[in-house]
């Protein structure tokens, strides 16, 4: 049983997510400030491991801090520890809006680009959401090419069409999202 109390499990990872998503770096230093304030007084620390390309965040007691380490000598129960999986979708509710927002995006390129583009962006979009349950631009490099290596050609029947723009499919949602696609220059 963690010594947290839940509303401060909500809003310590609530306050990290949003330290993440913020363009503004001052922004983000005041949520995650704030994040450790509220921690504070319960005696607790946050810490994001990266565990198999996927984000966790670590709530764990002070005392096994010394000098900025985690020491794993002074770790007695390890239950004391709440581990939160930043990316992706905890719970069926997550899902669905993970499934809303996405096709919120494959209407847009549709809209701005036309039926070959929002094909293969559905397409990611089942991915992103299915395996990582997760918004599409919030994958990495490496969902990406894992998308286009194995996904796309094993699970999607394309049109000679599609095929030849999916690359300029995916860059096209990122676009509509106005974030940066893993992987390129621009």
């Amino acid at each position: 049983m963690p010594e947290l109390p839940d509303s401060v499990i909500e809003n310590a990872t609530r306050l990290t997510r949003r330290a993440r998503e913020s363009i503004d770096e001052s922004e983000a230093d005041a949520y995650r400030e704030d994040r450790d304030e509220r921690l504070a007084e319960h005696d607790f620390n946050a810490r994001i491991r990266n565990e198999d390309a996927r984000d966790v965040l670590v709530l764990h007691p002070d005392e096994w801090v010394s000098d900025g380490k985690i020491h794993p000598d002074r770790i007695e129960d390890t239950d004391r520890a709440v581990e939160i999986q930043l990316d992706g979708a905890d719970h069926p509710d997550d899902w669905d809006a993970v499934e809303e927002h996405n096709a919120e995006v494959v209407e847009r390129v549709r809209e701005a680009h036309g039926d070959d583009h929002a094909a293969n962006v559905r397409a990611f979009a089942d991915f992103m959401g299915n395996y990582y349950a997760r918004p599409l631009e919030s994958a990495t490099d490496e969902e990406i090419q894992e998308f286009l290596d194995d996904y796309y050609p094993r699970n999607v029947w394309p049109t000679e069409a599609q095929a030849a723009v999916v690359e300029q499919s995916l860059q096209i949602a990122f676009d509509v999202e106005e974030k940066r696609m893993p992987g390129t220059d621009f």
